[in-house]
């Protein structure tokens, strides 16, 4: 079987949703139907509570336990949608089934074989979920799953294991389980699992992840273009100002050049006029060109 036809199979009778309601979708996923709504649950939360009052009553209605209790909250249920395990276990009652503590003394020794069972409950921190055998193979059931996770017979005693060490109450059921088209199914034929289902939420925390680690580059490359840029400016401004002293040390050259060319032969003069510079005019360019040649170096030597 395609692993899409095993996931269409499961869809139907399996819920996988969010929220805190994990209490009806661990029993309606073990079930394997929509057999408990919250109202369900919460008429039997209602009558537990009812009954808990009626036997604290009984030591007198004006004594001090008696109204510490009403002022408490219920321990059935709460607003968010959480039940407890007595709950869990009068819903199952209904059905003929019972809950037994799998790391109990009684149920530990029995020695029983996990995989022989046919189904298990597991919570923790008022998170309930769902781990049954449909025909020959293991399922993990949980709602914050994106779906059913199959589990090996011989992985199936370390998960046990590995949910005890994280802190998990794991509950066996006993009794007869309602019948159900994907048990009836899975008694024929078995499934391969090629992609593990991850938690709900799990692909768009790494989107977001990987989103912001792009954001980042992208502005640590920004930073680096713009440095950059700054380094070419001060590059650029110090060429243009070496090019301008080295222009004016040409300059400065050829009125050098000129004057000495000023000599006269027979007291005329082997320069042109307009080539000619007077000895005030030179003295002024060289005086311009040491005053522009000490403010350049003294810029570098700051940067």
């Amino acid at each position: 079987m395609q692993e899409s036809l095993f996931l269409q199979l499961l869809e139907h009778c399996c819920d996988y949703l969010t929220g805190s309601l994990c209490a009806q979708h661990c029993l309606n996923n073990l079930l394997q139907g929509e057999y408990f709504t919250p109202v369900d649950l919460s008429s039997i939360a209602q009558q537990l509570d009812e009954e808990e009052r009626i036997r604290m009553a009984e030591g007198g209605v004006l004594s001090e336990e008696y109204r510490t209790f009403l002022q408490q909250p219920s321990g059935n249920m709460d607003d968010s949608g959480f039940f407890s395990i007595q709950v869990i276990s009068n819903a199952l009652g209904v059905w003929g089934l019972e809950l037994i503590l799998f790391n109990s003394r009684e149920y530990q020794r029995l020695m029983i074989d996990p995989v022989n069972e046919r189904a298990f409950i597991c919570n923790y921190k008022e998170h309930w979920f769902t781990v049954r055998k449909l025909g020959q193979q293991w399922f993990n059931l949980n709602s914050l799953l994106t779906g059913p996770e199959l589990i090996s017979d011989t992985y199936l005693a370390l998960f046990l294991a590995q949910l005890q060490q994280e802190g998990y109450s794991i509950f066996v059921i006993r009794g007869n389980l309602p019948e159900c088209e994907a048990d009836q199914i899975l008694e024929i034929m078995r499934v391969e699992q090629q992609h593990r289902p991850k938690l709900i939420g799990e692909d768009e925390a790494q989107t977001s992840s990987g989103q912001h680690a792009l954001e980042t580059r992208h502005g640590l490359e920004e930073s680096v273009m713009d440095e950059d840029e700054e380094e070419l400016r001060k590059a650029l401004a110090l060429s243009r100002q070496d090019m301008e002293v080295e222009d004016e040390e040409a300059d400065l050259r050829r009125a050098i050049q000129l004057s000495m060319q000023g000599s006269t032969t027979g007291g005329v003069a082997q320069s042109t006029p307009s080539e000619s510079l007077t000895a005030e005019e030179l003295r002024r360019r060289r005086q311009a060109y040491f005053d522009r040649h000490e403010a350049f170096y003294s810029f570098s030597s700051d940067h």
